[in-house]
């Protein structure tokens, strides 16, 4: 498999992370949105929400090791398994990066207002963008 061709498969698969981490929460939002009472869970799910930003701080210093591993292998021969290491580490940063989203569906379901519900789904949006491959490589 070519590189541009690499490229172009991780940025699909960067696509439809953002539509698995956000479309359950907007979904669950149209359904039953209007439904909502507050309660007394909303602010702990909230917390608890912005407290997963931070689990994929470990993710993010292991996704820029195979990045820069991955620039040190471009022409080599060990390139192909360095775009597939990166789209390995890649992909499960991506998973942990949602998870911010995640909670604000259940977060809903406890009454959560829009604006926490938006900033939680705006975080895992901007976790996600970090982890956009970025065209310098290759």
């Amino acid at each position: 498999m070519s590189r541009s061709e690499t490229r172009r498969r991780l940025a699909l698969a960067w696509w439809g992370r953002l539509l698995l981490t956000l479309a359950p929460l907007f979904g669950v939002n149209l359904l039953f949105g209007a439904e909502r009472q507050p309660g007394p869970l909303a602010m702990p799910l909230f917390i608890a929400g912005l407290l997963a930003m931070f689990a994929s701080l470990p993710q993010f210093g292991a996704y820029k090791r195979a990045l820069m591993a991955t620039e040190k292998a471009l022409d080599t021969p060990q390139e192909a398994a360095a775009w597939q290491a990166l789209g390995q580490c890649r992909s499960r940063a991506m998973w942990v990066a949602a998870l911010p989203a995640w909670v604000a569906v259940g977060a809903l379901f406890a009454g959560l207002e829009g604006i926490p519900l938006l900033l939680l789904a705006l975080s895992s949006l901007v976790l996600l963008y970090l982890y956009r491959i970025p065209r310098q490589l290759g």
